[in-house]
């Protein structure tokens, strides 16, 4: 294989590698699944957002108890700028957070993501991040299903915060027609 087509492909993987741990960092998180927010972090790293500075551990347990103040919420990410430097990356993400409560208001932040990651072995993870929160907004009512019991192929839920989601089944199983 031609050296610069190898080389491209190599930094094409590299760049889905980290999107990957992009997604699975919102996913973690809007699913309180804590091993696997944890998942995009190495060890050492530092997050560094808004009102929280501190390890992975403690922010996925920060998040996690202000996630808990809205019955459901998720992390949109937009648009992804990624600068590789070897086994280092650079990276700029836009975000949308939005958080249902069970009363309005609702709440709606927008932001960046700055983060660093690293490539340790095979694998990329966040070496350090900072958030950068801008903007905060309340937001009027919504029409969100009640939610509620937990998925089974009978009584579908449209969503719930563990594993006990749809997105966690294998197939997914839709509802059958009436």
């Amino acid at each position: 294989m031609d050296a610069q087509l190898e080389r491209r492909i190599i930094e094409q993987l590299d760049r889905d590698e980290i999107w990957r741990v992009m997604q699975r960092y919102g996913r973690g998180l809007d699913r309180l699944d804590f091993a696997l927010a944890r998942s995009c972090y190495w060890d050492d790293a530092i997050e560094d957002h808004s009102h929280f500075v501190g390890t992975p551990d403690d922010f996925i347990r920060w998040a996690d108890q202000n996630t808990l103040a809205f019955v459901s919420s998720q992390h949109a990410l937009l648009n992804h700028s990624c600068e590789l430097a070897g086994n280092d990356a650079y990276c700029e993400t836009y975000y949308c957070f939005t958080g249902v409560a069970a009363q309005p208001p609702h709440f709606m932040s927008t932001g960046r993501y700055i983060d660093h990651f690293q490539k340790r072995g095979t694998e990329w993870r966040i070496a350090n991040r900072v958030c950068i929160v801008e903007g905060k907004f309340d937001l009027p009512g919504s029409r969100l299903d009640d939610g509620g019991s937990p998925y089974t192929p009978e009584e579908p839920s449209p969503a719930s915060r563990d594993r006990s989601d749809i997105s966690y089944h294998r197939p997914p199983l839709p509802r059958r027609p009436r």
